[in-house]
């Protein structure tokens, strides 16, 4: 089926989303659609599915102009959608969300849940899927949801697949199975809108590039074209790709952890016997597979593990046993994995979510009163200073694009007085632009004589900022080598490899 945007125009208030915006995706092609956070990328697919209404322009599904009221019209006309964040209900099964708004009943009146049983099975056999259509989709890792998300938008029989922003919570690994899924749709028939502003993959997989800046396309490319090139068009200027830094001048002091343990509710041991330092001056990147104890690690450090054993001292402190509110007025500053469960309150301004652990603090609060001029005045600053694309400081920061959201979860963590600044995956869903940013401020932190930990899947992102790196397998640190190890010995220890050199 033949996609056509002609002069697509949206409005936010005074905010010009999507500026005249033409666009033809053809049958069997992977068109990419390259741009910043806040682009309007997201913003023009979404007009395309019926969530929201174009205030210009028409869309057009094979030649013939279409008027959807919402997105069941979109989905009757062909249209399937992969959101960046899932639109799964957790407590539900597998098979009870991909029939969910298309139910079935059998002849007594009952939902026919052997039908979308087999309509699961059915789908995830043709793309070699391992999926049980019986468990609960909360149960399930976040790669696995997102293949619920493409059996729900096949199941409606979609001719135009949009994937949104689909990789920015997948490993290396998921990532890569699933450039080989629309590959294999692709050669089926079907067109793909596929958003992202990560080059590599847009390099690998599209047939064709399209790159939208500030809400208008400003040029189209070849998947040829350099990075360079193509972080170029998409910032509107030159991108500095790899992380300029000087070499580490540690200091004493700083994290010391010794020996220790993270165990679940359950009793099962998630961090096992884990030590390691780090000092004023440096950083140190935890690497691994994800799954592999990396998140309760981090929760550990900032209070938020169920059951810790051992010690984590900072600056001589004892931090087991302190509550988080006690870690993180010490000084620690933690940017979450998951920012939208874990980095943000949705419903609150953007404003307010830049103070969101400060709200007592005399600078922005008196007698339990928040001091909203000094807030706003703090907040634009930070604004500025983050290039956080938002309408302004009241602002909800759910409506903002998921990099936005994190440059204001940064923007916060990094704005305070910090003896230690833990950072998960501080650039996942980032573009370019402010991946170079946000690497930037990570090295300036290092350079002011703070430690920093940064936990990445990314192995680009490890070895561009560690100094030394901590290579997590089933729990344990299976080495802790230097930040220019070579990516093929760092691809071995996480697979369990306990010697670095036997695995170069």
């Amino acid at each position: 089926m033949k996609l056509e945007l002609r002069g697509i125009t949206k409005r936010f208030g005074s905010l010009v989303a999507n500026d005249h915006i033409d666009l033809v995706v053809e049958p069997g092609e992977i068109h990419a659609l390259l741009g910043e956070n806040g682009a309007g990328k997201s913003t023009l697919m979404n007009v395309l599915y019926g969530l929201y209404r174009a205030d210009e322009g028409q869309i057009l599904l094979d030649d013939a102009v279409q008027n959807f009221r919402g997105p069941g019209d979109a989905m009757a006309a062909g249209i399937g959608m992969v959101h960046q964040h899932f639109m799964l209900i957790p407590v539900f099964t597998v098979a009870e969300n991909v029939m969910l708004g298309h139910e079935k009943t059998t002849g007594l009146g009952k939902l026919d849940l052997a039908q979308a049983r087999a309509h699961v099975r059915a789908v995830a056999d043709r793309f070699g899927f391992q999926i049980d259509p019986d468990a609960l989709v909360g149960d399930l890792p976040v790669g696995v949801q997102q293949r619920v998300e493409i059996i729900k938008a096949l199941s409606r029989d979609a001719k135009v697949l949009v994937f949104d922003e689909p990789t920015a919570v997948l490993t290396p690994q998921e990532t890569d199975e699933l450039m080989g899924i629309m590959r294999q749709l692709r050669d089926e028939g079907t067109s793909i809108v596929f958003i992202t502003h990560k080059l590599r993959e847009v390099r690998e997989v599209a047939d064709r590039i399209t790159v939208v800046r500030l809400g208008k396309i400003v040029g189209t490319a070849s998947p040829t074209a350099t990075n360079a090139e193509l972080a170029s068009l998409m910032v509107g200027r030159a991108v500095e790709l790899t992380v300029q830094k000087e070499p580490a001048k540690p200091s004493s002091g700083g994290l010391e952890v010794r020996d220790l343990r993270v165990l679940t509710p359950g009793g099962a041991i998630v961090v096992d016997e884990v030590s390691f330092d780090v000092r004023p001056g440096e950083i140190l990147a935890v690497a691994g597979v994800q799954g592999n104890g990396q998140t309760e690690l981090v929760e550990a450090i900032v209070g938020l593990a169920a059951r810790t054993e051992g010690s984590i001292s900072l600056d001589g402190t004892e931090l087991v046993g302190k509550s988080v509110r006690s870690i993180l007025d010490a000084g620690v500053g933690f940017v979450p994995e998951d920012r939208k469960e874990d980095g943000l309150v949705g419903g609150f301004s953007v404003a307010e979510n830049l103070i969101l652990d400060r709200t007592t603090d005399p600078a922005f609060s008196r007698a339990g009163t928040i001091r909203r001029a000094e807030l706003d005045a703090f907040a634009r600053a930070r604004i500025e200073e983050y290039d956080i694309r938002t309408r302004g400081p009241e602002t909800p920061a759910g409506t903002l694009s998921g990099g936005n959201q994190q440059k204001v979860v940064i923007a916060r963590e990094m704005s305070r007085d910090l003896k230690l600044f833990v950072a998960a995956q501080p650039t996942r869903g980032v573009d370019v632009g402010s991946i170079e940013f946000i690497h930037k401020r990570i090295v300036e932190t290092r350079d002011a004589g703070i430690p920093v930990i940064v936990v990445s899947t990314e192995l680009d992102e490890v070895t561009a900022l560690a100094d030394r790196i901590a290579v997590m397998y089933r729990g344990r640190v299976v080495g802790i080598v230097p930040g220019d190890t070579p990516r093929e010995t760092l691809g071995l220890m996480m697979a369990g490899a306990t010697d670095p050199e036997v695995a170069a």
